[in-house]
């Protein structure tokens, strides 16, 4: 399938950032982001990712760093595999493009995945979670920046589990993200003595009206509702759950991937209490609400999250590498570059210190919040107290349980 004339459109939107006086002969490096700009996953990657990638860039300039010629892309994927696969061919083909960032729907990241190595480019995967990514699809090309579906499992899924939650119904997207993050916490469950005693699948993205899954879960008799999905979703998941009663007949519900935008849009009225796990807030340190105030005037009605500062945080990274080994040697070759990244520590504001580790995971704490009261929030953002941190070394799956064909242990 070729591409649509709506992503046509998105690609020409590109913009070259004025980031250094580079050198004429410098060759110019081109990043471009591929998210959804139409869709469910809108708010929770889409503008303010790209907004998240520029600001890279220009922090990146204000560093000091060596000069680069730097231009960021943007395009809309639909949710579609082929749009993207096609898009990101295009873009390698014809325009140059040296990195293809953020990709949320694992669908689309697989494919992008493989095109990066076939065509020995980069992907910095910031949204996009399914551990097949890292593990039995992984790729030398291929970055996962800050978290995925076994972190997000271990973090939510066990302390609930650990809380006596210990019968559970998923409702899952019907495609590998929810697959995987179904899969992930069920493990997870059922090694904790606690079983899955029902799930209902619903066809992603074209799925809006939750009502008779809710009704399914209901019925179940289960602790928990674990939400195998994302975005939107989730959201209409949550205020429908509460339109049922579930929460109120004691059922807990349990978000597996919910970003601060979601939380915003239900309300604390209705959100207080959830438990959810992010790798970075806005308001944890003083250095994620310095990175924050930089990015707020490009995108000053949604927040960053943590998709949205791993696009950031995966792009600085990948400047600064490329900025070491000289832009005409980091063109060359794609896994050369990722194999460069992986040795060099990471350092931001938005993550602090980290590291990639050798099947292309970025190693990174994962931490489990609670949601705010509406009587202990003291601004419109102002929506999580930090109830547990997992160290980056507990919250990533083994090397060695990965199934990454170029991983040694």
């Amino acid at each position: 399938m070729g591409i649509s004339r709506r992503a046509f459109v998105s690609t020409a939107l590109a913009t070259t950032l004025p980031v250094t006086a580079a050198r004429s002969q410098t060759p110019k490096l081109r990043i471009g982001v591929l998210t959804d700009l139409s869709g469910p996953y809108r708010d929770a990657t889409g503008p303010t990712s790209i907004a998240c990638a520029r600001q890279a860039v220009a922090d990146f300039a204000a560093a000091g760093g060596n000069r680069l010629d730097v231009e960021v892309l943007q395009a809309d994927h639909q949710n579609k595999a082929d749009i993207g696969a096609s898009i990101a061919r295009a873009w390698i083909d014809n325009d140059g493009v040296d990195v293809i960032s953020d990709v949320p729907n694992s669908s689309v990241a697989l494919a992008v995945s493989q095109i990066a190595r076939e065509k020995d480019k980069i992907h910095l995967n910031a949204s996009a979670t399914s551990v097949a990514l890292t593990g039995s699809q992984c790729s030398p090309n291929t970055i996962v920046w800050s978290f995925d579906t076994y972190s997000l499992a271990r973090s939510t899924g066990g302390a609930i589990v650990k809380a006596g939650g210990d019968s559970w119904f998923f409702i899952t997207a019907d495609y590998a993200f929810g697959h995987s993050l179904e899969e992930q916490t069920a493990a997870l469950v059922t090694k904790s003595g606690g079983k899955v005693v029902g799930r209902a699948r619903y066809a992603f993205p074209e799925t809006t009206d939750f009502a008779s899954y809710m009704a399914q879960a209901q019925a179940s008799g289960a602790k928990v509702l674990g939400l195998a999905n994302a975005g939107l979703d989730q959201v209409n998941c949550i205020n429908q759950a509460h339109e049922f009663g579930l929460p109120q007949g004691g059922m807990q519900i349990a978000p597996l991937l919910i970003f601060i935008d979601g939380v915003k849009s239900i309300g604390l009225e209705t959100a207080q209490g959830l438990h959810l796990t992010e790798s970075f807030y806005w308001d944890l340190n003083d250095r994620t609400r310095a990175f924050t105030k930089r990015v707020l005037p490009s995108t000053p009605n949604n927040y960053p999250n943590q998709a949205h500062a791993s696009t950031y945080s995966s792009v600085m990274h990948y400047l600064k590498v490329a900025s070491e080994m000289g832009a005409a040697e980091a063109k060359k070759s794609g896994a050369a570059t990722v194999a460069r990244m992986k040795q060099v520590p990471t350092e931001d504001d938005a993550f602090g210190k980290g590291k990639v580790r050798e099947d292309g995971r970025g190693m990174f704490p994962a931490y489990l919040f609670e949601v705010k009261k509406p009587s202990e929030s003291k601004s419109a953002w102002d929506l999580y107290k930090l109830a547990a941190t997992t160290p980056a070394d507990e919250a990533l799956r083994p090397l060695r349980e990965g199934g990454c064909q170029f991983v040694h242990t």
